[in-house]
């Protein structure tokens, strides 16, 4: 028989939830808790990553439009 876990993950997490705040430790599905919130983690971690790197392209993307105007309206100065 499959476990709640493999034929529902969300109520498997609610069920979670609601036993954490029961204070129910021994009823918990210890193991597979660890290996979502692992997996979390690292899916949070790549995200910010992701988020950071097309951060920094928008940045350069703006420095380098900066530039292209500054040189534009120097040279329209001539």
């Amino acid at each position: 028989m499959k476990s709640l876990y493999e034929t529902d993950f969300y109520a498997w997490t609610q069920e979670q939830v609601k036993l954490l705040k029961e204070q129910a430790w021994h009823h918990l599905d210890v193991l597979n808790l660890i290996e979502e919130l692992e997996d979390l983690g690292r899916r949070e971690r790549q995200e910010l990553r992701n988020r950071l790197g097309l951060l920094l392209g928008h940045l350069l993307k703006a420095l380098q439009l900066v530039e292209t105007l500054h040189v534009k309206s120097v040279l329209t100065c001539w």
